[in-house]
C-alpha cells in the first residue's frame, strides 16, 4: 500500500520532516502501508544519504521504503495511485485527492497568511470529507484513522456555475 504526502509548490518543512520521522513511518507501517511517496518542495530534506541534494532520494527507514522529489508537472498520477494523501490543506491539493475518491489526512501550513488552510480543513474535517491533523500529531491521526468513516466528495457538477452566473445576470434560470 502506498502513502503519497504532498506539501506543494511552497515550503513546509515541518510536515516534510514529520513524514520521515519514526513515529510517522511506524504509524504506517502498522496500518499496512509499505511505501510512501513525498513532494518536498522547496521544504529542507535533511537525510544522511539523500543523493547530495539531488531532486529524488530513495531509501528504506523503519520497513518503508521512502521516496522524495522536489516537483513534477503534475501530481494527479501520484493521487491516482495512492491509498492515502497526505497533504498541506491547499484547495487544489484537496480537491484533486477528494475527486479521485482518495482518503485524505490534511496537515495545515500555520505559517502562511492569515492561516486559509486551517480554517478549510476545519470546515471539511467537520463535514466528514477527510481528517485534519496537526504535525505534532500526525502519528496519533495515522494511527486513528479510519478511512470508511470519511464522507464521499460529491462529484464536479459544471453546469451549476453556469446556473449561478445565469441567475445573477438576471437570465431565466431552470432550476433543475
Amino acid at each position: 500500500m502506498l502513502v503519497f504526502i504532498t506539501v506543494g509548490s511552497t515550503r513546509f518543512d515541518a510536515l516534510v520532516q514529520a513524514a520521515i520521522s519514526e513515529q510517522v513511518l511506524d504509524a504506517l507501517h502498522k496500518k499496512g502501508y509499505k511505501r510512501v511517496v513525498i513532494q518536498r518542495g522547496n521544504s529542507d530534506f535533511e537525510r544522511e544519504a539523500s543523493g547530495n541534494g539531488q531532486d529524488l532520494v530513495v531509501f528504506e527507514k523503519n520497513g518503508m521504503e521512502v521516496e522524495s522529489w522536489k516537483f513534477k508537472s503534475s501530481i494527479l498520477s501520484e493521487v491516482q495511485r495512492a491509498d492515502l494523501v497526505v497533504g498541506h490543506a491547499g484547495a487544489g491539493t484537496i480537491l484533486d485527492a477528494l475527486r479521485q475518491g482518495k482518503p485524505m489526512i490534511v496537515v495545515p501550513n500555520p505559517t502562511l497568511l492569515d492561516d486559509h488552510q486551517g480554517e478549510l480543513s476545519s470546515r471539511l474535517d467537520a463535514l466528514g470529507y477527510l481528517t485534519a491533523s496537526t504535525v505534532d500529531n500526525l502519528a496519533a491521526t495515522i494511527g486513528a484513522f479510519d478511512p470508511s468513516s470519511l464522507v464521499s466528495f460529491p462529484p464536479f457538477d459544471g453546469s451549476r456555475f453556469r446556473r449561478l452566473i445565469d441567475q445573477e445576470m438576471g437570465y431565466s434560470v431552470n432550476p433543475s
